[in-house]
């Protein structure tokens, strides 16, 4: 079966009008290349309505998109984990009005598998084609088969969607999914202001200017990456930045002999990043990554053992209410409230105190309303 795909101002002039004139629901989905292209940029978006059927846009073909962001802002989008797709969509200016996720409603209903080809197979015991997800979606053209995988993503999110409505409501957990869909529409990914630092491998690097070796090579790589819309690993991998790192080279000549550089390309480039680290004053060399919150809780029970027992007693409470409603803890409460609760509680252990605490973390209504009088009564518990 051959799809079509809108790729000129006028085949989307078409299709938004179709859209304007369909049903104020419609399934979202997109495909991206960011295995092999530079950034999260979509490459396909794909778009179905019940009655107008499945249309397939080309992003990258299209500078303007205002039309379609029009039409789409006015309805309800149905996505599946859409934390995925979201910030590719709003990187081209398309905001949902209302959204419903399929994956997050599965996991509030408390089923085990909810990954689309799971989630389909059950609700609806369709077989979803597998094997192009981690494709190279820039390529031009599409081939059909991808194009048909592609348009399977979207077919089945509406009569899926009906049936996990049905259950959430049957269940008494429509409010819940409701509040949560409703958070989802200000999801925007926390920007990262030092993204050098997530270079992997980056523990290894323990001093200051092995530190600074890694940044000014990260920086580098980005921007040749950016230049040729190409990945950063398939630049320079981490894994040569932090053996380059590690060996804290002195010179060109040193550099050269870190296992695996002279197989690699653009040697010239690499080199004048690692001179310039060498050249960066102690003054201004980076230190350790600052911590935003709560230590790493692994270390708790070493450093600050009360905090490490309240979080085993915050745990241990969590978990008794979520598989008294079958449901994950981390669907429950947010993992990083509780840690933020174990941590610092409030000095008055009332329960509005704790509730206040709760929801200073991100955690809804809904939630704190389950576990916080367990909670509360968790860390009233004597700490040994």
């Amino acid at each position: 079966m051959t799809r079509d795909v809108v790729d000129t101002p006028e085949g989307l002039a078409e299709a938004v009008a179709r859209i304007a004139a369909g049903d104020d629901v419609i399934a979202v989905d997109t495909e991206r290349a960011s295995g092999h292209r530079y950034g999260q940029r979509a490459f396909l978006i794909q778009l179905r309505q019940h009655d107008v059927g499945t249309v397939l846009v080309d992003p990258e073909a299209l500078a303007d998109l205002e039309g379609l962001a029009a039409v789409l802002g006015e309805r309800e989008w149905i996505l599946h984990s859409a934390t995925q797709d979201l910030p590719c969509l709003n990187e081209r200016g398309l905001y949902p009005g209302r959204l419903f996720d399929t994956e997050l409603a599965a996991r509030i209903l408390g089923m085990e598998k909810v990954g689309l080809a799971a989630l389909t197979e059950t609700l609806l015991g369709v077989e979803l084609a597998k094997g192009f997800g981690a494709a190279d979606w820039s390529k031009r053209p599409l081939p059909d088969d991808w194009l048909e995988y592609a348009s399977l993503d979207v077919e089945y999110l509406e009569e899926m969607r009906e049936i996990l409505i049905d259950r959430l409501k049957q269940e008494g957990r429509w409010e819940w999914a409701s509040a949560e869909f409703e958070t989802l529409l200000d999801f925007r990914p926390k920007a990262n202001p030092e993204p050098w630092r997530r270079t992997s491998g980056m523990h290894q690097v323990r001093d200051p200017r092995g530190r600074e070796i890694v940044r000014q090579l990260w920086l580098a790589r980005d921007e040749v990456a950016r230049e040729l819309d190409r990945a950063p690993h398939r630049v320079l991998n981490d894994t040569m930045i932090v053996a380059v790192a590690k060996q804290r080279p002195a010179s060109e000549a040193e550099v050269r002999r870190v296992p695996g550089f002279r197989s690699v390309r653009r040697k010239e480039v690499w080199l004048r990043a690692v001179e310039r680290a060498q050249q960066t004053p102690e003054s201004e060399l980076p230190g350790p990554a600052e911590q935003s919150g709560p230590p790493a809780p692994k270390n708790w029970k070493r450093k600050h053992p009360d905090a490490a027992q309240r979080l085993t007693d915050l745990k241990a409470a969590t978990r008794v209410v979520a598989d008294e409603l079958g449901i994950p803890p981390e669907v429950l409460i947010p993992p990083a409230a509780v840690r933020a609760l174990a941590w610092q509680p409030p000095a008055e252990l009332s329960l509005d105190a704790v509730t206040d605490h709760l929801a200073a973390s991100g955690a809804r209504s809904w939630q704190i309303a389950l576990v916080g009088q367990p909670l509360m009564e968790a860390l009233q518990q004597p700490v040994a």
